[in-house]
């Protein structure tokens, strides 16, 4: 999986929603369990506003660690309005780090696995997030998972 930042880019500008409502948050959880559970992955999914929880769930193997990892991949995609991975991509590149922008290591985290979710006309709305796995796999099951709601809401 390719992780420079302009691969991400043109990741995060093909996964743009049409609606976000709380019934699309819990397909899409489904859609990360199901994936999940399909290889017995050790995550934590969650999908968040910025201001409340609208789908969270442990899977078997992961750690109660995994839970704040994913709040804190959560709240810099929200921050940031791109993708934790690309987030840190792009400070590993350009020698910065979260705390050299004035953002605590306790409340934000630049590792992969958090995926801001995009509505068309609207902006960010909410992060959809998987922690458990290495970052880059993370964020590839957000990807995938995201990639098929999209598809269900969007008919060829």
């Amino acid at each position: 999986m390719e992780t420079d930042s302009a691969h991400l880019q043109e990741e995060a500008d093909r996964l743009i929603f049409p609606h976000f409502t709380e019934d699309t948050a819990l397909e899409l959880g489904i859609a990360l369990v199901e994936l999940a559970w399909a290889e017995a992955l050790p995550v934590v999914v969650d999908i968040r506003t910025p201001d409340r929880t609208l789908f969270h769930a442990a899977l078997p193997g992961s750690a109660p660690d995994n839970d704040r990892w994913a709040q804190r991949k959560s709240a810099t995609a929200l921050l940031m309005h791109k993708s934790s991975l690309q987030v840190g991509t792009d400070l590993r590149a350009s020698g910065e780090t979260l705390q050299g922008r004035g953002l605590s290591p306790v409340d934000y985290a630049d590792h992969g696995g958090a995926v801001p979710v995009r509505v068309a006309g609207v902006g960010v709305v909410a992060a959809a997030t998987v922690s458990g796995l290495p970052e880059r796999e993370d964020h590839a099951l957000v990807v995938k998972a995201m990639q098929r709601v999209l598809a269900q809401l969007r008919p060829l």
